[in-house]
């Protein structure tokens, strides 16, 4: 425990006033009698508190070590304790203004910052059951919707009526810190996907039509399963490619056999 005449000592170096009554109160317990170090104020006056601080701190810290140390290879320097032990030396009379840092822990990598994955959807769903992804930035026009619409009535998926296209960009907000480039992507999906539900979306199966690098790596599409929207899932050609190709028409009708009868199935269970 700190002796009072040094604990004042410091309180002292340190600017800070420190009260001593000089009369016994009432009902209190009398004051330890202690003799008091007699400073020099000269010598004291002329050093800055800042100084006669650190001077009190490196006296308590010599005072501590109980085995010299060993005399290093070279000579090192001298190193001020450190504002934990000037705070354990006064018996925690230091305000904490700001918490220590905490000390390194070897083998991890500080967090860095990431660019955001970017990329733009066009969305609908049919009739609330089926939802549908265009990868591009432009919604499709009237040739592509007439297309489309024809593909899903040749599958024997005939919505009640065709669906708006309706755009998601990601990211959403432009300047804000990256740390999970992937994660955030998908997770900002899930979300606006969520918020469609208040319309009325339960999607079913998921059709993309078209690649992108992004997308893929979010959807990460396998065997005809979507992990991240738990749906069943088809990728083909682009709208814009089908429309001008007679060839990838030919090649997209064998992968809709089975729409016809997933449509209908699906439609019983509601």
């Amino acid at each position: 425990m700190t002796p009072e005449p040094q604990r004042l000592q410091y309180l002292e170096a340190m600017g800070l006033t420190a009260w001593v009554s000089r009369y016994r109160l009432p009902n209190a317990l009398p004051t330890p009698a202690c003799e008091w170090e007699a400073a020099s104020p000269v010598a004291e006056g002329r050093r800055a508190p800042g100084e006669r601080l650190h001077a009190l701190l490196d006296e308590a810290a010599e005072a501590q070590v109980a085995a010299p140390r060993p005399a290093p290879a070279e000579p090192e320097p001298r190193h001020r304790p450190s504002a934990g032990k000037a705070r354990a030396l006064l018996g925690d009379l230091v305000p904490t203004d700001e918490p220590e840092a905490a000390p390194e822990t070897p083998g991890l990598a500080p967090v860095r910052h990431g660019e955001a994955l970017r990329f733009t959807l066009q969305v609908a769903c049919l009739d609330g059951r089926w939802l549908v992804l265009l990868p591009r930035e432009a919604p499709p026009g009237s040739v592509e919707l007439r297309l489309l619409r024809h593909l899903l009535h040749a599958a024997g998926v005939v919505p009640e009526q065709m669906p708006a296209f309706e755009a998601f960009r990601w990211p959403q907000v432009e300047g804000l810190p990256v740390e999970a480039p992937l994660e955030e992507a998908r997770e900002g999906l899930q979300a606006f996907l969520a918020g469609r539900q208040r319309r009325g979306w339960v999607p079913e199966r998921l059709l993309v039509f078209g690649e992108d690098e992004s997308l893929a790596e979010i959807l990460s599409l396998a065997d005809g399963h979507c992990p991240l929207l738990a749906l069943q899932a088809w990728q083909g050609p682009a709208l814009g490619e089908l429309a001008g190709s007679a060839e990838a028409k030919r090649a997209l009708w064998p992968q809709m056999a089975g729409w016809r009868d997933a449509w209908q199935a699906g439609r019983e269970a509601d």
